[in-house]
């Protein structure tokens, strides 16, 4: 019997032999895991029974996961996980050829709740169809149909030919662009314009099944525990949120408040203050392009927004865009100030389907390599990749989507496969971790700035804290799953705990909750030290933030002192109750958390 707030129904996918099957969700791993971050987990841990396994085969699954608070009329809980092994992140010293750790990105907008209402707590996708297909889901019905007509398409183009073709409005899509279809590591799954499940490589993932799209709508919503309470929790929350208003800038309101701060990505995080951040900001963005608010289901905020190109050197666009990650990474991390330029590039980078921050990561290594002639214009396909050329950059990344030329190939596989390909001195300023490309926010304030990147079980990370209790409060939020603007919107005025109780039926206190993220982080963890990942692989950071000062802003002068970064990551060892020397988590934990399974798997390791 399934608990209240969930179908009690996964559907699985076989992509290999064309079949669909619905799995009965085990109710002890939803409460166990909640959903969305969590259950994708604990489904990786049962899908992938060896470590070693090559995360673009067909063995690993791809996975789009929801939580219980999806589907229903709560502000800031419309978004979905992918989840699957990571295409992207490699070990220091691998254990394994294919060795890599857990890989998720979550993503806003309306699938979730689609997914919810067609009878489903996520769909996984597993083994690889001979040819491209897209899914379609209908309250339960679910077909494998042909996709070739969509490969090739860019995202948004894909969206619309689908929609065209199903002869209905009502579906909610997320597909992948050309980069996922050819391999390229740092692809995302895009949904509705821009909305992208940026990291982690799950968009490569789901290339290296042929699934070039998946569709779905619904209309079954299942009951809650408590009925009357839950709308009587939903009222509190709604009138803790009466005053709130949508949000002017949303996210690219920061362009210039961390640049004032310190904490922006500037020229391949060679600095964190760009004097000219205020060119491509919102206010700037508002009083010349924006035309439109967009929200997510249920939210208040309509952090999204929508711009309009009409002409001039860049032509005509419409983007979504600029918020803070992307008008960073593709913006003052590559020294472009050209506003109608950068929206263009941040337009055709969701068209190829590129997690935006690794791309610009990755291109800004790139442009330095160029400047310090680690690498030349044959290898870049002929481009004079200079600091702020839109043009080239345009240039580049297309030859990446493709994996056209040297760069293109190379380029592919992210910054660390570069570095250790180049040498010469570029795994100093190759900003990653365990693969993953470090986000927009500079932290050079904090020598422990760097803990939230080196820590987090995916790569670098820059949703989750250095600490324990941020670790594990961050797995929740993406568990349940919650915008991590929600804490900003009501929910301290209800209590999670106790709506989730409302909800499922179950009796959920505050030790619960927290010892629920502590099981997922540690499932997490125990996944990774099987792949090979040890403390070195924690403790590793980009040289650059130990010895090249910042030289301009109030954070001049700021560097890492690594004396202090080990001495923190000893804490946080500690406070998970981890081996300090190897980051091995412990017996002891484990068995308090229920992960008796896990322990048997890296006990001798």
């Amino acid at each position: 019997m399934a608990i209240p707030g969930y179908h009690g129904v996964l559907l699985e996918v076989d992509l290999t032999n064309r079949r669909v099957n619905e799995i009965d969700l085990n109710p002890a791993d939803a409460e166990n895991f909640i959903g969305g971050e969590g259950l994708g987990a604990k489904l990786l841990w049962d899908y992938l029974k060896k470590p070693g396994i090559d995360p673009m085969s067909p063995e690993n699954p791809f996975m789009i996961m929801i939580g219980p608070f999806d589907g229903y009329p709560i502000p800031y809980a419309a978004r979905f996980v992918t989840y699957s092994k990571s295409a992207l992140t490699s070990t220091i010293d691998p254990k394994y050829p294919n060795g890599s750790t857990i890989g998720y990105a979550t993503g806003g907008g309306f699938l979730a709740t689609e997914i919810k209402l067609a009878g489903y707590d996520g769909l996984i996708f597993t083994g690889k169809a001979e040819d491209p297909v897209v899914v379609v889901i209908n309250d339960g019905k679910v077909e494998i149909r042909d996709g070739r007509k969509y490969w090739g398409m860019a995202t948004y183009q894909c969206e619309q030919e689908l929609l065209k073709d199903l002869g209905d409005r009502g579906y909610e899509i997320c597909s992948i662009g050309p980069s996922a279809e050819n391999g390229v590591r740092i692809s995302a799954v895009l949904h509705s314009m821009g909305r992208a499940a940026g990291r982690g490589g799950t968009g490569a993932v789901m290339g290296s099944k042929n699934l070039k799209a998946v569709a779905v709508k619904g209309t079954r919503q299942p009951a809650v525990g408590d009925h009357k309470l839950f709308l009587e929790q939903l009222a509190k929350l709604r009138e803790s949120m009466r005053n709130s208003t949508p949000s002017r800038y949303g996210t690219a309101s920061s362009l210039v408040s961390s640049s004032d701060r310190g904490n922006q990505t500037t020229r391949n995080y060679r600095e964190g203050t760009d004097l000219d951040a205020v060119t491509i900001s919102g206010l700037y963005a508002e009083n010349s392009y924006w035309t439109r608010h967009i929200a997510c289901y249920c939210c208040p905020q309509a952090c999204k927004k929508i711009g309009v190109g009409r002409g001039g050197k860049w032509g005509k666009w419409v983007v979504e865009g600029p918020e803070y990650e992307t008008g960073t990474m593709l913006g003052t991390n590559l020294l472009i100030h050209d506003y109608m330029g950068m929206m263009k590039l941040i337009g055709e980078a969701d068209d190829y389907g590129f997690d935006q921050i690794d791309i610009g990561n990755v291109i800004g290594f790139l442009m330095e390599c160029y400047e310090k002639g680690v690498i030349d214009r044959k290898f870049l396909g002929g481009v004079d990749l200079q600091w702020g050329d839109v043009q080239a950059s345009r240039d580049v990344m297309r030859m990446i989507a493709y994996r056209e030329n040297d760069v293109g190939q190379l380029a592919a596989l992210g910054v660390k496969k570069m570095a250790e390909q180049f040498g010469q001195g570029t795994e100093a300023y190759a900003i990653h971790s365990k693969g993953q490309g470090y986000a927009a926010h500079r932290r050079a304030t904090s020598p422990e700035g760097a803990l939230g990147y080196i820590t987090s079980n995916r790569g670098a990370c820059h949703l989750v804290s250095g600490s324990a209790s941020g670790h594990n409060n961050g797995t929740l939020n993406n568990s349940l799953v919650i915008c991590n603007f929600g804490g900003r919107g009501g929910f301290s005025e209800v209590g999670i705990p106790e709506l989730l109780s409302t909800i499922t039926g179950i009796t959920w206190d505050q030790d619960k909750y927290s010892l629920t993220g502590e099981r997922i982080f540690n499932l997490e963890k125990c996944f990774n030290y099987r792949e090979g990942f040890r403390r070195e692989d924690d403790e590793w950071v980009p040289a650059r933030f130990y010895t090249e000062p910042l030289t301009v802003g109030p954070a001049a002068g700021a560097t890492y002192d690594p004396k202090v970064v080990s001495q923190a990551l000893d804490r946080v060892y500690t406070d998970h109750g981890w081996d300090v020397k190897t980051s091995k988590p412990s017996e002891a934990k484990l068995r308090e958390l229920g992960l008796d399974y896990a322990w048997k798997e890296i006990a001798n390791l």
